[in-house]
Protein backbone atom coordinates (compact mmCIF):
# COMPACT_ATOMS: atom_id res chain seq x y z
CA UNK A 1 0.00 0.00 0.00
CA UNK A 2 1.78 3.51 -0.72
CA UNK A 3 2.17 5.77 1.73
CA UNK A 4 2.25 8.72 -0.15
CA UNK A 5 -0.41 11.65 1.81
CA UNK A 6 -3.41 12.31 -1.00
CA UNK A 7 -3.06 16.16 -1.94
CA UNK A 8 -4.19 18.56 0.21
CA UNK A 9 -6.37 20.84 -2.11
CA UNK A 10 -8.73 17.12 -1.87
CA UNK A 11 -9.72 17.83 1.26
CA UNK A 12 -11.07 21.17 0.56
CA UNK A 13 -14.20 22.61 -0.30
CA UNK A 14 -14.14 25.89 -3.07
CA UNK A 15 -14.80 25.77 -6.74
CA UNK A 16 -10.78 25.07 -7.58
CA UNK A 17 -11.12 21.90 -5.52
CA UNK A 18 -14.21 21.14 -7.22
CA UNK A 19 -12.96 21.84 -10.68
CA UNK A 20 -9.73 19.77 -9.89
CA UNK A 21 -12.28 16.71 -9.03
CA UNK A 22 -14.34 16.93 -12.04
CA UNK A 23 -11.76 17.35 -14.01
CA UNK A 24 -10.57 13.57 -12.93
CA UNK A 25 -14.34 11.94 -12.41
CA UNK A 26 -16.23 13.35 -15.47
CA UNK A 27 -13.79 14.76 -17.82
CA UNK A 28 -15.57 14.86 -21.01
CA UNK A 29 -18.77 16.31 -19.45
CA UNK A 30 -19.36 20.09 -20.35
CA UNK A 31 -18.40 22.08 -17.60
CA UNK A 32 -19.51 25.76 -19.45
CA UNK A 33 -21.17 26.54 -23.17
CA UNK A 34 -20.18 29.76 -24.84
CA UNK A 35 -21.82 30.75 -28.23
CA UNK A 36 -21.89 26.98 -28.57
CA UNK A 37 -18.81 26.04 -27.93
CA UNK A 38 -18.06 23.73 -25.00
CA UNK A 39 -15.24 24.05 -22.92
CA UNK A 40 -15.05 20.61 -20.26
CA UNK A 41 -14.28 20.28 -16.96
CA UNK A 42 -10.73 18.55 -18.05
CA UNK A 43 -10.00 21.83 -20.16
CA UNK A 44 -11.56 23.89 -17.63
CA UNK A 45 -9.40 22.80 -14.56
CA UNK A 46 -5.99 22.54 -16.57
CA UNK A 47 -6.38 25.78 -18.50
CA UNK A 48 -7.36 27.52 -14.87
CA UNK A 49 -3.65 25.67 -13.84
CA UNK A 50 -1.85 26.92 -16.46
CA UNK A 51 -3.32 30.55 -16.06
CA UNK A 52 -2.10 30.43 -12.50
CA UNK A 53 1.01 29.51 -13.22
CA UNK A 54 1.80 32.32 -15.93
CA UNK A 55 0.35 34.65 -13.21
CA UNK A 56 2.62 33.04 -11.04
CA UNK A 57 5.82 34.07 -12.89
CA UNK A 58 4.35 37.51 -13.05
CA UNK A 59 4.84 37.96 -9.62
CA UNK A 60 1.22 37.45 -8.40
CA UNK A 61 0.70 35.57 -4.94
CA UNK A 62 -1.09 34.89 -2.07
CA UNK A 63 -3.07 38.16 -0.74
CA UNK A 64 -2.66 39.82 -4.20
CA UNK A 65 -5.32 41.15 -6.48
CA UNK A 66 -6.47 40.44 -9.87
CA UNK A 67 -9.06 42.53 -11.74
CA UNK A 68 -11.15 41.29 -14.56
CA UNK A 69 -12.74 43.81 -16.63
CA UNK A 70 -14.47 41.59 -19.37
CA UNK A 71 -17.95 40.65 -20.79
CA UNK A 72 -19.58 37.72 -19.72
CA UNK A 73 -17.46 34.73 -21.18
CA UNK A 74 -15.48 31.05 -19.74
CA UNK A 75 -12.29 33.28 -19.81
CA UNK A 76 -13.56 34.90 -17.01
CA UNK A 77 -14.26 31.72 -15.02
CA UNK A 78 -10.73 30.76 -16.27
CA UNK A 79 -9.13 33.95 -14.54
CA UNK A 80 -10.97 33.75 -11.33
CA UNK A 81 -10.21 29.67 -10.82
CA UNK A 82 -6.67 31.12 -11.27
CA UNK A 83 -6.28 33.79 -9.14
CA UNK A 84 -7.77 31.94 -6.66
CA UNK A 85 -5.81 29.11 -7.02
CA UNK A 86 -2.82 31.31 -6.01
CA UNK A 87 -4.53 32.59 -2.86
CA UNK A 88 -5.31 35.84 -4.70
CA UNK A 89 -8.36 37.80 -4.72
CA UNK A 90 -10.37 38.27 -8.01
CA UNK A 91 -11.84 41.80 -8.17
CA UNK A 92 -14.66 41.89 -10.96
CA UNK A 93 -14.86 45.22 -12.79
CA UNK A 94 -18.15 46.53 -14.13
CA UNK A 95 -17.36 47.53 -17.68
CA UNK A 96 -20.67 50.04 -17.21
CA UNK A 97 -19.17 52.43 -14.77
CA UNK A 98 -17.29 55.85 -16.07
CA UNK A 99 -13.60 56.54 -16.01
CA UNK A 100 -13.50 58.10 -12.90
CA UNK A 101 -15.58 55.64 -11.51
CA UNK A 102 -13.40 52.43 -12.17
CA UNK A 103 -10.32 55.15 -11.12
CA UNK A 104 -11.22 55.35 -7.82
CA UNK A 105 -12.07 51.30 -7.62
CA UNK A 106 -8.63 50.16 -9.07
CA UNK A 107 -6.69 52.70 -6.80
CA UNK A 108 -8.99 51.55 -4.01
CA UNK A 109 -8.24 47.74 -4.57
CA UNK A 110 -4.42 47.98 -6.63
CA UNK A 111 -4.60 44.66 -8.25
CA UNK A 112 -1.08 43.23 -9.29
CA UNK A 113 -2.35 41.94 -12.64
CA UNK A 114 -5.73 42.96 -14.78
CA UNK A 115 -7.10 40.88 -17.65
CA UNK A 116 -9.70 43.39 -19.92
CA UNK A 117 -11.51 42.29 -23.33
CA UNK A 118 -10.52 43.84 -26.53
CA UNK A 119 -13.14 45.53 -26.92
CA UNK A 120 -12.89 47.32 -23.64
CA UNK A 121 -8.93 48.60 -23.62
CA UNK A 122 -10.34 51.84 -24.90
CA UNK A 123 -12.27 52.07 -21.59
CA UNK A 124 -9.26 50.64 -19.28
CA UNK A 125 -6.67 53.00 -20.89
CA UNK A 126 -9.26 56.48 -20.09
CA UNK A 127 -8.57 55.23 -16.08
CA UNK A 128 -5.45 56.83 -14.56
CA UNK A 129 -4.56 54.37 -12.09
CA UNK A 130 -4.65 51.48 -14.52
CA UNK A 131 -1.26 53.31 -15.25
CA UNK A 132 0.74 51.25 -12.52
CA UNK A 133 -0.66 47.57 -13.30
CA UNK A 134 1.87 45.59 -13.82
CA UNK A 135 0.60 43.23 -15.94
CA UNK A 136 -2.13 43.40 -18.37
CA UNK A 137 -3.37 40.67 -19.79
CA UNK A 138 -6.03 41.34 -23.12
CA UNK A 139 -8.63 38.56 -24.00
CA UNK A 140 -9.48 38.82 -27.44
CA UNK A 141 -6.11 40.24 -28.63
CA UNK A 142 -4.23 37.80 -31.30
CA UNK A 143 -0.65 39.49 -30.62
CA UNK A 144 1.35 41.08 -27.99
CA UNK A 145 1.57 44.41 -27.65
CA UNK A 146 4.12 47.41 -25.65
CA UNK A 147 2.78 47.39 -21.69
CA UNK A 148 -0.09 44.04 -22.78
CA UNK A 149 0.14 40.41 -23.22
CA UNK A 150 -2.58 38.09 -25.08
CA UNK A 151 -4.55 36.04 -22.64
CA UNK A 152 -4.31 32.65 -25.37
CA UNK A 153 -0.30 33.22 -25.79
CA UNK A 154 -0.25 34.30 -21.94
CA UNK A 155 -2.08 31.04 -21.02
CA UNK A 156 -0.46 28.40 -23.21
CA UNK A 157 2.82 29.12 -22.98
CA UNK A 158 3.07 27.29 -19.22
CA UNK A 159 2.35 23.64 -18.12
CA UNK A 160 -0.05 23.80 -15.28
CA UNK A 161 0.93 24.12 -12.34
CA UNK A 162 -0.41 21.89 -8.96
CA UNK A 163 -3.68 23.18 -7.18
CA UNK A 164 -2.10 24.80 -4.18
CA UNK A 165 -3.92 24.03 -0.19
CA UNK A 166 -6.11 27.37 -0.49
CA UNK A 167 -7.75 27.58 3.23
CA UNK A 168 -11.56 28.05 2.45
CA UNK A 169 -11.19 31.29 4.84
CA UNK A 170 -9.11 33.19 2.25
CA UNK A 171 -10.89 35.80 0.59
CA UNK A 172 -12.33 34.45 -3.27
CA UNK A 173 -14.04 38.03 -4.32
CA UNK A 174 -13.78 41.68 -3.72
CA UNK A 175 -17.32 42.95 -5.01
CA UNK A 176 -17.75 46.30 -5.18
CA UNK A 177 -20.45 47.72 -4.52
CA UNK A 178 -21.71 51.57 -4.19
CA UNK A 179 -22.49 52.91 -0.56
CA UNK A 180 -24.68 55.38 0.44
CA UNK A 181 -21.54 58.42 1.02
CA UNK A 182 -21.26 57.66 -2.67
CA UNK A 183 -17.78 55.69 -3.11
CA UNK A 184 -17.68 52.14 -3.65
CA UNK A 185 -17.14 49.75 -1.37
CA UNK A 186 -15.19 46.42 -1.52
CA UNK A 187 -17.14 43.54 -0.35
CA UNK A 188 -14.76 40.64 0.83
CA UNK A 189 -16.20 37.44 0.06
CA UNK A 190 -14.56 33.97 1.25
CA UNK A 191 -14.81 30.83 -0.76
CA UNK A 192 -16.57 29.26 3.00
CA UNK A 193 -19.13 32.56 1.89
CA UNK A 194 -19.84 30.78 -1.75
CA UNK A 195 -19.59 27.32 -0.88
CA UNK A 196 -22.39 27.81 1.94
CA UNK A 197 -24.25 29.77 -1.29
CA UNK A 198 -23.84 27.41 -3.18
CA UNK A 199 -25.85 25.04 -0.62
CA UNK A 200 -28.22 27.52 -0.76
CA UNK A 201 -28.88 27.69 -4.24
CA UNK A 202 -28.85 23.28 -4.33
CA UNK A 203 -31.88 23.30 -1.23
CA UNK A 204 -33.87 26.36 -3.00
CA UNK A 205 -33.08 24.99 -6.57
CA UNK A 206 -33.55 21.40 -5.53
CA UNK A 207 -30.16 20.84 -7.74
CA UNK A 208 -29.64 17.05 -6.64
CA UNK A 209 -26.95 16.03 -9.39
CA UNK A 210 -24.98 16.92 -12.44
CA UNK A 211 -27.41 16.81 -14.90
CA UNK A 212 -29.04 20.33 -14.61
CA UNK A 213 -28.05 22.58 -17.27
CA UNK A 214 -28.03 26.12 -15.62
CA UNK A 215 -28.18 29.56 -17.58
CA UNK A 216 -26.37 32.59 -17.17
CA UNK A 217 -27.85 36.35 -18.07
CA UNK A 218 -26.66 38.33 -15.27
CA UNK A 219 -23.17 40.08 -15.89
CA UNK A 220 -20.23 38.44 -13.93
CA UNK A 221 -19.44 41.57 -12.09
CA UNK A 222 -22.46 41.23 -10.46
CA UNK A 223 -23.02 39.04 -7.43
CA UNK A 224 -26.33 37.61 -8.65
CA UNK A 225 -23.75 36.55 -11.83
CA UNK A 226 -21.48 33.78 -10.00
CA UNK A 227 -24.35 33.81 -7.34
CA UNK A 228 -26.00 31.93 -9.24
CA UNK A 229 -24.38 29.07 -11.04
CA UNK A 230 -21.80 28.42 -7.61
CA UNK A 231 -24.61 25.48 -7.18
CA UNK A 232 -23.29 23.71 -10.75
CA UNK A 233 -19.62 24.06 -9.67
CA UNK A 234 -20.19 22.07 -6.67
CA UNK A 235 -22.52 19.50 -8.11
CA UNK A 236 -20.25 19.75 -11.40
CA UNK A 237 -23.50 20.73 -13.90
CA UNK A 238 -23.04 22.90 -16.94
CA UNK A 239 -23.70 26.55 -17.01
CA UNK A 240 -24.33 28.23 -20.39
CA UNK A 241 -23.10 31.42 -20.35
CA UNK A 242 -25.03 33.77 -22.72
CA UNK A 243 -23.49 36.99 -24.29
CA UNK A 244 -24.09 39.96 -22.83
CA UNK A 245 -25.48 43.11 -24.74
CA UNK A 246 -29.30 44.64 -25.20
CA UNK A 247 -31.58 41.84 -23.78
CA UNK A 248 -33.06 39.98 -26.57
CA UNK A 249 -35.92 37.76 -25.20
CA UNK A 250 -36.48 35.52 -28.05
CA UNK A 251 -32.74 34.73 -28.12
CA UNK A 252 -32.95 33.94 -24.83
CA UNK A 253 -35.80 31.84 -25.69
CA UNK A 254 -33.78 30.45 -28.53
CA UNK A 255 -30.81 29.41 -26.39
CA UNK A 256 -33.22 27.81 -23.80
CA UNK A 257 -34.41 25.76 -25.86
CA UNK A 258 -31.28 24.69 -27.64
CA UNK A 259 -29.26 24.42 -24.87
CA UNK A 260 -31.78 22.42 -22.52
CA UNK A 261 -31.54 24.68 -19.90
CA UNK A 262 -33.21 23.51 -16.88
CA UNK A 263 -32.48 26.33 -14.08
CA UNK A 264 -32.47 29.84 -15.13
CA UNK A 265 -32.34 33.27 -13.37
CA UNK A 266 -34.04 36.75 -14.76
CA UNK A 267 -34.52 40.11 -12.85
CA UNK A 268 -38.69 40.39 -13.35
CA UNK A 269 -38.21 43.46 -16.43
CA UNK A 270 -36.28 40.45 -17.87
CA UNK A 271 -39.04 37.79 -17.10
CA UNK A 272 -42.23 40.58 -18.62
CA UNK A 273 -40.18 40.51 -22.23
CA UNK A 274 -40.00 36.63 -22.28
CA UNK A 275 -43.43 36.16 -21.52
CA UNK A 276 -44.88 38.46 -23.72
CA UNK A 277 -43.05 36.71 -26.94
CA UNK A 278 -45.75 35.42 -28.80
CA UNK A 279 -44.50 31.91 -29.77
CA UNK A 280 -43.68 31.11 -26.18
CA UNK A 281 -45.84 28.27 -25.57
CA UNK A 282 -44.72 26.40 -29.20
CA UNK A 283 -41.26 25.85 -28.10
CA UNK A 284 -39.58 22.81 -26.74
CA UNK A 285 -38.00 23.76 -23.04
CA UNK A 286 -36.93 22.05 -20.20
CA UNK A 287 -36.97 24.63 -17.75
CA UNK A 288 -38.26 23.41 -14.56
CA UNK A 289 -36.83 26.26 -12.27
CA UNK A 290 -37.11 29.82 -13.01
CA UNK A 291 -35.72 32.14 -10.69
CA UNK A 292 -36.00 36.27 -10.45
CA UNK A 293 -34.82 38.44 -7.86
CA UNK A 294 -32.54 41.77 -7.90
CA UNK A 295 -35.59 44.13 -7.82
CA UNK A 296 -39.71 43.55 -6.89
CA UNK A 297 -41.96 41.61 -9.27
CA UNK A 298 -45.24 42.36 -9.86
CA UNK A 299 -48.36 40.48 -9.52
CA UNK A 300 -49.05 40.78 -13.47
CA UNK A 301 -45.15 39.44 -13.70
CA UNK A 302 -45.88 36.60 -11.27
CA UNK A 303 -49.09 35.62 -12.99
CA UNK A 304 -47.17 35.60 -16.39
CA UNK A 305 -44.74 32.97 -15.38
CA UNK A 306 -46.72 30.95 -14.35
CA UNK A 307 -48.58 30.91 -17.08
CA UNK A 308 -45.96 30.77 -19.68
CA UNK A 309 -43.90 28.11 -17.61
CA UNK A 310 -46.95 26.17 -16.16
CA UNK A 311 -44.58 23.17 -15.21
CA UNK A 312 -41.91 25.19 -14.01
CA UNK A 313 -41.08 25.73 -10.08
CA UNK A 314 -41.00 29.79 -9.72
CA UNK A 315 -38.41 30.40 -7.14
CA UNK A 316 -37.62 34.15 -5.73
CA UNK A 317 -34.53 35.34 -4.16
CA UNK A 318 -33.55 37.99 -1.98
CA UNK A 319 -30.58 39.37 -0.65
CA UNK A 320 -27.21 41.37 -1.26
CA UNK A 321 -23.81 41.71 -2.24
CA UNK A 322 -22.69 41.82 1.45
CA UNK A 323 -24.31 38.24 2.46
CA UNK A 324 -22.90 36.31 -0.91
CA UNK A 325 -25.83 36.83 -1.75
CA UNK A 326 -28.79 35.05 -0.60
CA UNK A 327 -30.59 35.48 2.78
CA UNK A 328 -33.85 34.84 1.90
CA UNK A 329 -35.93 32.56 -0.74
CA UNK A 330 -39.88 32.54 -1.80
CA UNK A 331 -41.06 29.04 -3.44
CA UNK A 332 -43.52 29.12 -6.01
CA UNK A 333 -46.12 27.92 -4.55
CA UNK A 334 -46.36 31.35 -2.19
CA UNK A 335 -45.39 33.89 -4.44
CA UNK A 336 -48.76 34.90 -4.98
CA UNK A 337 -50.40 34.37 -1.77
CA UNK A 338 -47.83 36.28 -0.08
CA UNK A 339 -47.24 39.08 -3.10
CA UNK A 340 -45.19 41.56 -2.50
CA UNK A 341 -42.76 39.43 0.37
CA UNK A 342 -39.72 38.46 -0.26
CA UNK A 343 -40.01 34.71 1.25
CA UNK A 344 -38.50 33.37 4.36
CA UNK A 345 -35.17 33.61 5.83
CA UNK A 346 -33.19 30.28 4.83
CA UNK A 347 -32.02 27.99 6.94
CA UNK A 348 -28.21 28.25 7.46
CA UNK A 349 -28.53 32.23 8.16
CA UNK A 350 -28.96 33.73 11.86
CA UNK A 351 -31.21 36.66 11.58
CA UNK A 352 -33.08 39.17 13.81
CA UNK A 353 -35.26 41.99 13.38
CA UNK A 354 -34.54 44.61 15.78
CA UNK A 355 -35.20 48.57 15.88
CA UNK A 356 -32.46 51.28 16.56
CA UNK A 357 -31.15 50.51 20.10
CA UNK A 358 -30.79 46.35 18.92
CA UNK A 359 -34.09 45.17 20.66
CA UNK A 360 -36.44 42.65 18.98
CA UNK A 361 -39.14 43.82 17.53
CA UNK A 362 -42.73 42.44 17.62
CA UNK A 363 -44.42 40.52 14.77
CA UNK A 364 -45.80 42.40 12.32
CA UNK A 365 -43.38 45.73 13.07
CA UNK A 366 -41.08 46.92 11.02
CA UNK A 367 -37.46 47.00 12.06
CA UNK A 368 -33.90 46.29 10.08
CA UNK A 369 -32.86 42.59 9.48
CA UNK A 370 -29.84 42.35 10.36
CA UNK A 371 -27.62 38.61 9.59
CA UNK A 372 -24.89 36.84 10.64
CA UNK A 373 -23.72 33.62 9.56
CA UNK A 374 -21.51 31.58 7.08
CA UNK A 375 -22.62 33.26 4.09
CA UNK A 376 -21.47 36.87 5.65
CA UNK A 377 -19.14 38.66 4.49
CA UNK A 378 -15.90 39.50 6.55
CA UNK A 379 -15.97 43.37 5.49
CA UNK A 380 -15.03 45.87 3.44
CA UNK A 381 -11.70 46.09 1.82
CA UNK A 382 -9.64 48.71 3.00
CA UNK A 383 -12.58 50.14 5.37
CA UNK A 384 -12.57 49.57 8.69
CA UNK A 385 -14.87 52.25 10.06
CA UNK A 386 -17.60 51.20 7.19
CA UNK A 387 -16.85 47.07 8.53
CA UNK A 388 -17.16 48.35 12.37
CA UNK A 389 -20.60 50.09 11.78
CA UNK A 390 -21.58 47.77 9.42
CA UNK A 391 -21.32 45.11 12.31
CA UNK A 392 -22.25 46.84 14.92
CA UNK A 393 -23.80 45.23 17.65
CA UNK A 394 -22.43 41.93 16.95
CA UNK A 395 -24.77 41.35 13.84
CA UNK A 396 -24.44 42.41 9.97
CA UNK A 397 -27.05 45.23 9.24
CA UNK A 398 -28.35 45.00 6.12
CA UNK A 399 -29.97 48.30 5.69
CA UNK A 400 -32.91 46.83 4.86
CA UNK A 401 -36.11 47.97 6.77
CA UNK A 402 -38.69 45.26 6.84
CA UNK A 403 -41.64 43.22 9.07
CA UNK A 404 -42.59 39.62 9.43
CA UNK A 405 -45.33 37.37 9.84
CA UNK A 406 -46.67 35.07 11.87
CA UNK A 407 -45.46 32.50 9.18
CA UNK A 408 -41.91 33.55 9.21
CA UNK A 409 -42.23 35.73 5.70
CA UNK A 410 -40.90 38.88 5.62
CA UNK A 411 -41.46 42.00 3.69
CA UNK A 412 -38.89 44.90 3.00
CA UNK A 413 -41.10 47.93 3.56
CA UNK A 414 -37.97 50.68 3.12
CA UNK A 415 -34.63 51.22 2.81
CA UNK A 416 -31.99 52.67 5.25
CA UNK A 417 -29.65 53.02 2.69
CA UNK A 418 -30.93 55.51 0.10
CA UNK A 419 -31.22 52.79 -3.16
CA UNK A 420 -32.75 52.87 -6.21
CA UNK A 421 -33.32 49.38 -8.07
CA UNK A 422 -33.62 49.83 -11.94
CA UNK A 423 -33.39 47.10 -14.08
CA UNK A 424 -31.59 44.90 -11.23
CA UNK A 425 -28.84 47.66 -10.48
CA UNK A 426 -28.63 49.24 -7.36
CA UNK A 427 -28.24 52.98 -7.93
CA UNK A 428 -27.45 55.05 -4.98
CA UNK A 429 -29.24 58.46 -4.33
CA UNK A 430 -26.08 60.17 -2.57
CA UNK A 431 -23.69 59.35 -5.23
CA UNK A 432 -25.51 60.77 -7.97
CA UNK A 433 -26.16 63.89 -5.57
CA UNK A 434 -22.38 63.72 -4.86
CA UNK A 435 -21.76 64.48 -8.98
CA UNK A 436 -24.79 66.52 -9.43
CA UNK A 437 -23.67 69.14 -7.00
CA UNK A 438 -20.59 69.75 -8.69
CA UNK A 439 -22.68 71.42 -11.50
CA UNK A 440 -22.47 75.31 -11.33
CA UNK A 441 -25.94 75.99 -11.64
CA UNK A 442 -26.97 73.63 -9.07
CA UNK A 443 -27.32 74.85 -5.62
CA UNK A 444 -29.48 71.98 -3.95
CA UNK A 445 -29.78 68.37 -5.24
CA UNK A 446 -31.66 65.26 -4.00
CA UNK A 447 -32.28 62.34 -6.33
CA UNK A 448 -35.52 60.09 -5.73
CA UNK A 449 -36.64 56.76 -7.28
CA UNK A 450 -39.54 56.88 -9.11
CA UNK A 451 -41.66 53.89 -11.04
CA UNK A 452 -41.10 53.02 -14.36
CA UNK A 453 -42.76 50.13 -16.07
CA UNK A 454 -39.69 49.07 -17.90
CA UNK A 455 -37.06 48.89 -15.52
CA UNK A 456 -38.76 49.39 -12.19
CA UNK A 457 -37.38 52.44 -11.44
CA UNK A 458 -35.99 55.01 -12.58
CA UNK A 459 -33.59 58.09 -10.62
CA UNK A 460 -34.69 61.92 -10.67
CA UNK A 461 -33.00 64.94 -9.75
CA UNK A 462 -34.49 67.42 -7.74
CA UNK A 463 -32.32 70.58 -7.85
CA UNK A 464 -32.55 74.27 -6.32
CA UNK A 465 -31.04 76.87 -9.07
CA UNK A 466 -28.52 79.45 -8.38
CA UNK A 467 -30.10 83.04 -8.77
CA UNK A 468 -30.14 83.44 -12.40
CA UNK A 469 -29.21 79.76 -13.96
CA UNK A 470 -30.92 77.97 -15.87
CA UNK A 471 -30.54 73.65 -16.04
CA UNK A 472 -31.97 71.36 -18.45
CA UNK A 473 -32.01 67.66 -18.62
CA UNK A 474 -29.59 67.14 -21.77
CA UNK A 475 -27.30 69.76 -20.27
CA UNK A 476 -27.26 67.91 -16.83
CA UNK A 477 -26.73 64.42 -18.00
CA UNK A 478 -23.63 65.98 -20.83
CA UNK A 479 -21.96 67.19 -17.82
CA UNK A 480 -22.62 63.67 -16.25
CA UNK A 481 -21.18 61.95 -19.10
CA UNK A 482 -17.66 60.17 -18.39
CA UNK A 483 -18.77 60.63 -14.41
CA UNK A 484 -21.60 58.67 -13.96
CA UNK A 485 -22.52 55.23 -15.64
CA UNK A 486 -25.46 55.58 -18.21
CA UNK A 487 -27.70 53.31 -16.33
CA UNK A 488 -27.53 55.77 -13.44
CA UNK A 489 -28.08 58.91 -15.51
CA UNK A 490 -31.26 61.02 -14.07
CA UNK A 491 -34.30 60.43 -16.22
CA UNK A 492 -35.93 63.31 -15.43
CA UNK A 493 -34.85 67.24 -13.87
CA UNK A 494 -37.49 68.77 -11.91
CA UNK A 495 -36.12 72.26 -10.63
CA UNK A 496 -38.04 73.39 -7.53
CA UNK A 497 -37.86 77.20 -5.12
CA UNK A 498 -36.78 75.21 -2.18
CA UNK A 499 -36.17 71.21 -1.12
CA UNK A 500 -38.84 70.54 1.59
CA UNK A 501 -36.93 69.33 5.01
CA UNK A 502 -37.85 68.98 8.28
CA UNK A 503 -36.80 70.73 11.40
CA UNK A 504 -33.39 69.10 11.89
CA UNK A 505 -32.81 70.23 8.29
CA UNK A 506 -33.14 66.62 6.73
CA UNK A 507 -34.57 66.36 3.25
CA UNK A 508 -37.97 65.09 3.34
CA UNK A 509 -37.73 62.69 0.13
CA UNK A 510 -40.85 60.75 1.49
CA UNK A 511 -42.52 64.18 0.15
CA UNK A 512 -40.58 64.72 -2.97
CA UNK A 513 -41.66 61.03 -3.98
CA UNK A 514 -45.59 62.32 -3.36
CA UNK A 515 -45.03 65.07 -5.38
CA UNK A 516 -43.67 63.29 -8.21
CA UNK A 517 -46.39 60.90 -8.54
CA UNK A 518 -48.86 63.58 -8.63
CA UNK A 519 -47.16 65.18 -11.09
CA UNK A 520 -46.97 62.02 -12.94
CA UNK A 521 -50.90 61.74 -12.27
CA UNK A 522 -51.27 65.16 -13.85
CA UNK A 523 -54.37 67.19 -13.19
CA UNK A 524 -56.85 65.93 -11.23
Amino acid sequence: MSTDAAPAWSFRHHWMAHAATHAMMRPNKPALRYLGETTTWAQLSRRSLQLAAALADRGVAEGDRVAMLTLNHPWFVESVFAANSLGAMAVPLSFRLAPLELDYILADCTPSAILVDAQLLSLLQAVPAAASIGTVIVVGESEEAEGRTAYEEFLSARAPMELPDVSEESTALIMYTSGTTGRPKGVLLSHRNLQVQAITCIRAMEIFDDSDVGFLTAPFFHIAGLGSIVANFLVGGTVVIHPLGAFDPQAVLEAYEREGATVVFNVPQQWDLICAQPDIGKRDLRLRIISWGAAPASDTTLRAMAESFPNALNVAVFGQTETSPITCVLRGEDSLRKLGSVGRPIPTIQYRIVDAFMNDVAVGEVGEIVYRGPTVTQGYWNKPQETAAAFAGGWFHSGDLVKQDEEGFVWVVDRKKDMIISGGENIYCAELENVIAEHPSVLEIAVIGRSDERWGQVPVAFVTLAPGADLSLRELTGFLDGQLASFKMPKDLVVVPELPRNAGGKVLKGLLRAQDEKRAQGPA
